[in-house]
């Protein structure tokens, strides 16, 4: 099982410009589940996964990061991503 976790705050700019081109992505890929974070709320899971700057984008397979984006990146570069993590 592939996931994408997305950790994000309210008060963050690029977060809120991620926010709909994930949803774009979500659209796409109706086998991967998608889970968004508020690193203010679900401080947990922002340490669990050593979460220093937002927006940062994981993917999980199988309980295990494969891979990682921090910053703001291109719709392209999630997409490749999500589909080399499918293989």
């Amino acid at each position: 099982m592939l996931e994408v976790k997305k950790f994000s705050a309210a008060w963050c700019g690029p977060c809120r410009a991620l926010a709909p081109v994930m949803n774009e992505i979500k659209g796409q890929f109706n086998n991967v589940k998608f889970t968004d974070y508020d690193v203010d709320e679900a401080y947990e899971a922002a340490t669990e996964y050593g979460i220093r700057s937002v927006p940062t984008v994981v993917l999980v397979k199988d309980g295990v990061e494969i891979n990682r984006f921090t910053g703001m990146s291109s719709k392209m570069a999630y997409v490749n991503a999500i589909n080399e993590g499918l293989q």
